[in-house]
């Protein structure tokens, strides 16, 4: 069984200039994984030579991409991972949410995960 969790972090970069990098296999490949291919709704994410795929379930522009895992018959799981862009309408400020899903024991590495996947991102961005 595995966990829930949500992470938040500030960006600074518009939502629409975020967005590019949340949602396309190029964008994604720049700073989430080795690689990544897509074939309409399924995609495809390579670290180090191994595969995961993830079908593309909501697609909102500007605001939201989340990808449901698929197991190795390519089926739903329950899990997945949500990339969420909140603009403050006062501030202007843009926080990107993340919610994942990981094992009790290893919630904390895939958190730090997380943190360093932003830290690329944001490096990427120009807004380290």
């Amino acid at each position: 069984m595995k966990t829930k969790f949500d992470k938040e972090y500030p960006i600074n970069a518009s939502p629409q200039l975020l967005f590019q990098y949340i949602s396309s296999p190029s964008g994604l490949t720049e700073w989430f994984a080795d690689n990544v291919n897509s074939r309409g709704e399924i995609f495809t994410f390579i670290w180090d030579g191994s595969e995961e795929k993830a079908k593309l379930v909501a697609n909102k522009t500007e605001e939201k991409i989340k990808f449901r895992w698929l197991d190795e018959n390519e089926k739903d799981t329950e899990y997945y991972f949500e990339l969420k862009i909140v603009l403050d309408e006062l501030t202007k400020d843009v926080t990107l949410v993340v919610t994942d899903f990981a094992e009790e024991d290893d919630l904390k590495d895939h958190q730090q995960l997380w943190d360093n996947q932003i830290a690329d991102l944001k490096k990427i961005l120009g807004s380290a």
